[in-house]
């Protein structure tokens, strides 16, 4: 599959707006997550087709439901900061373009542990990962 600056572009606030606080390598991991999910095989996926259809499935990167507050950055109303948004360019590229492997193990989902309590897809989920805020699974039911 051949991402356009479109994909890139909507990948890179996705991980801005899902995990600016986790450095380089949080990013990263957030994003192989996109990128599973993106590469999984099915013609007519669930996920959504591409970058831009996966990054902004309803209610699947919480970033860009529109009563979430960091959607008036991701939608533009408001600017990005300049070094954290270049940030997660940075992250972006080097998943998509497979520069730097895969910390997850394949995971497909992932919860920020500063939720109250684990999600309910979690049971019978296989934790693969854990990095900073976050936790992440596949073979999710």
């Amino acid at each position: 599959m051949t991402a356009t600056e479109v994909d890139r572009d909507i990948f890179a606030r996705t991980l801005w707006g899902e995990a600016r606080g986790e450095g380089l390598a949080g990013q990263i991991a957030v994003a192989w997550t996109i990128r599973n999910r993106v590469n999984d095989g099915k013609a007519r996926s669930w996920w959504g087709e591409g970058y831009v259809g996966v990054c902004q499935k309803p209610y699947q990167f919480s970033c860009w439901n529109k009563n979430d507050p960091n959607f008036v950055y991701l939608s533009g109303a408001k600017p990005i900061p300049f070094r954290e948004f270049a940030q997660a360019q940075i992250a972006a590229e080097q998943v998509m373009t497979g520069k730097v492997p895969d910390p997850t193990g394949g995971a497909t989902h992932y919860y920020a542990t500063t939720l109250p309590k684990a999600p309910a897809w979690t049971v019978g989920a296989k934790q693969t990962f854990r990095l900073g805020h976050h936790v992440f699974f596949r073979d999710v039911p």
